[in-house]
């Protein structure tokens, strides 16, 4: 019964692998321009309207269709709008505030969207309010055939992962993908393949490692946990957790509980600890944001590093998971997700640790229906254990992307890109 568990708790983590690898230069090739003439950028900042706060991570959709973003780590974002819908509303949503509906056409260069908090009421609380949290939690889990999607959907996506040194930007790969997105009700398993990728990298010749993500997309995929509930939520598994109320709030006129879990104190198995955010009224979860809950360092290492030089111990400090979903036409689906880790390597013979940390995320871009034309070849899908780093290009021109929705990157990303950018040209003029 242990082994069994073992295997479904770590599931999650099936194809997350970290990979140390003797360190390489890699060759960085150009790509050609995109023609940007069909479509308008739009950038900025979403906050607080008091606080001015910025919202990380909030939802950026064009009214009346599936095309969308994500607010970036710094609450900045970007979004790419075709001419012929530039005269609807750019609707932004975030948890615990009223959705935003902002005239496309009003937005200047660098607009900052103001977000109000939306304010819960003691008495609607009280109207709905659940007595027993593991149920609620059972209830969602068994509703996801009626309230996700219940059809295969075609996605298109961007995937992003970063690896730092300390605070140093070592590596960056980044990828426009396309999901063939099966229904929650399924047991099919999601299909990724690759649009376009590019990669960059800026190791120095003081470092004597390569870190690599193993899984590429499929790691920010398989946290859908609506989809792949037994990851986390198995019949066995969900008895080893403790589950209480952690208070409410809304998304627009819905009520929000928050459901928090932990592992048993009884409990030996890597598990995870956090909040859902459930729809009382119509029994689904709306967010997720957890972390392992690391027990022990030797069993959580064998978790995530597939390879390492012989003399290091490597093993997480912290793994934290975040996944939005999203609505239309009242069912709901993966939208977004968010993985971010820090790795301490031990050497045997050396003073100093050294101190690593990773992030990946996606974002659901735009979706359509299923057809026959747009179905993912066998040949074309990428493995489950795909290196992205391995199989990118590198970065080219700011045109690259096209009209593309992308996740604004961060200042410290285009700094490391322009960083590499120049060391590139003085290369080449030697």
């Amino acid at each position: 019964m242990k082994t069994t568990l073992l295997k479904r708790s770590t599931k999650l983590t099936k194809s997350f692998f970290i990979v140390f690898a003797l360190l390489f230069t890699p060759l960085l090739q150009a790509q050609e321009s995109i023609n940007q003439d069909d479509y308008v950028e739009y950038r900025g900042s979403i906050v607080d309207s008091k606080s001015k706060q910025p919202l990380l991570f909030a939802t950026i959709t064009i009214e009346g269709t599936n095309a969308s973003s994500v607010s970036n780590n710094a609450g900045e974002y970007l979004i790419k709008v075709p001419k012929e819908l530039t005269e609807r509303n750019l609707m932004v949503q975030y948890v615990g505030y009223q959705t935003a509906l902002i005239p496309i056409a009003s937005l200047a260069n660098d607009s900052t969207i103001l977000m109000e908090t939306s304010e819960l009421l003691l008495q609607e609380v009280n109207v709905i309010a659940p007595r027993n949290p593991a149920q609620l939690v059972l209830d969602v889990m068994a509703n996801k055939g009626s309230n996700y999607f219940d059809q295969s959907k075609f996605m298109t996506a961007f995937y992003r992962e970063q690896v730092k040194r300390r605070t140093k930007n070592i590596a960056l790969a980044e990828a426009v993908v396309t999901v063939l997105k099966r229904p929650y009700n399924s047991d099919v398993n999601d299909a990724i393949s690759i649009v376009k990728a590019r990669k960059s990298t800026d190791y120095s010749p003081k470092d004597t490692l390569a870190m690599k993500f193993q899984g590429g997309p499929y790691n920010a995929l398989y946290i859908d946990i609506m989809k792949y509930s037994d990851f986390i939520f198995s019949e066995e598994l969900i008895n080893l957790y403790d589950f209480s109320f952690n208070g409410s709030t809304r998304i627009n006129d819905k009520i929000i509980y928050i459901v928090h879990f932990e592992p048993k104190e009884s409990t030996k198995e890597q598990l995870y600890t956090g909040n859902l955010y459930i729809d009382i009224e119509n029994k689904l979860l709306t967010n997720a944001i957890f972390a392992l809950h690391i027990t022990d360092k030797e069993r959580a290492a064998r978790l995530f590093v597939k390879k390492k030089p012989k003399d290091a111990f490597v093993y997480p400090t912290e793994v934290l998971y975040k996944v939005d979903y999203r609505e239309k036409n009242n069912q709901w689906y993966y939208g977004y997700s968010n993985i971010q880790m820090t790795l301490k390597v031990e050497w045997e013979k050396r003073l100093f640790n050294s101190l690593y940390s990773m992030q990946a995320e996606m974002a659901i871009t735009d979706w359509e229906e299923l057809t026959e034309k747009q179905r993912i070849r066998y040949r074309d899908r990428v493995r489950s254990s795909i290196i992205l780093a391995e199989e990118a290009d590198g970065f080219s021109d700011p045109e690259f992307w096209g009209a593309y929705n992308i996740i604004e990157p961060d200042k410290s990303i285009q700094n490391a890109i322009r960083k590499i950018r120049r060391q590139l040209r003085r290369i080449n003029k030697d």
